[in-house]
């Protein structure tokens, strides 16, 4: 049995292709890796896995022994080809040609869930770096019915995205991350376990969605727009951040602070979710 650098070799010279720079191929071809990845996600026979960004599908051969069904979506045409030849005799795998964020998932979950019997709904990948983030967004803000995402990223995104709001590495997506989802991270994945080496280091993470926002928002669109806004100028004190962006006057704005006993001087990435919630709601 080839381990799965032997096996993307064999396939990169079967089909004559390299990775595409543009798309952010980078192949992974670390066992120990792969093993960990689908280990933590914890699939079922019951399972649908949700794969974005297959590739090769050496992660996608570990996803179909484990899972009822699973559901690749790529882009590049020459993956698609190679997918196409190396799973067409599996009953269990579909096949997306398409930019996953034009995908319709919230259909495709809830199809699979009413025709096929599908007990939960797992998001496991090696996700292109390029667009990490908006993939992210998208599969937390459709309010899809998944219960985990495993993904594998860039470190530097990994620890702003499992990072606890008011932490050091806290950015914007943090303070979104976290109110849809619990986060850990699984594993650091180093540049040699991928072929070509990236430039940068990896690493696996996951995050289970909540059954329950931990915090109640009244206008969902203008609590993240006041997360974004207070990030945006990161060097600027709340108060004028946030009044500089037109939201809401800086006397409205200095009197919620002064009721919820906010200093004046504090600056966004210093406060919590729950006082983002607080403040969203009083404007």
């Amino acid at each position: 049995m080839k381990n799965a650098y032997q096996e993307t070799m064999f396939l990169l010279k079967k089909y004559h292709i390299s990775a595409n720079k543009s798309l952010g191929q980078n192949f992974l071809i670390h066992d120990e890796v792969i093993h960990q990845t689908v280990e933590s996600a914890t699939i079922s026979k019951d399972d649908l896995i949700i794969e974005i960004g297959p590739g090769l599908g050496i992660l996608t051969q570990e996803l179909l022994e484990r899972a009822k069904k699973v559901i690749a979506i790529e882009l590049d045409n020459r993956m698609v080809a190679i997918l196409q030849d190396r799973f067409s005799l599996y009953q269990n795998f579909e096949l997306i040609a398409q930019d996953v964020l034009k995908v319709n998932l919230k259909e495709i979950v809830e199809r699979e869930k009413r025709e096929n019997g599908i007990k939960e709904v797992k998001v496991v990948a090696n996700l292109p770096y390029y667009i990490t983030t908006p993939i992210i967004m998208k599969l937390l803000e459709e309010n899809l019915a998944i219960e985990s995402i495993t993904v594998m990223v860039q470190r530097e995104v990994a620890q702003r995205l499992v990072a606890h709001p008011s932490e050091k590495l806290a950015g914007a997506i943090t303070y979104s991350v976290q109110y849809y989802c619990t986060t850990k991270q699984i594993i650091d994945v180093p540049k040699e376990s991928f072929l070509p080496a990236p430039e940068v280091e990896s690493a696996v993470i996951q995050l289970t969605l909540r059954k329950e926002p931990p915090v109640q928002i009244q206008n969902k669109e203008n609590f993240f727009k006041l997360i974004k806004v207070s990030f945006m100028q990161r060097r600027k004190t709340f108060l004028n951040g946030v009044s500089n962006s037109g939201l809401v006057s800086k006397q409205t704005l200095k009197e919620i602070l002064t009721e919820l006993n906010i200093p004046e001087t504090i600056r966004g990435e210093n406060l919590t979710l729950e006082q983002f919630a607080q403040i969203a709601n009083r404007i």
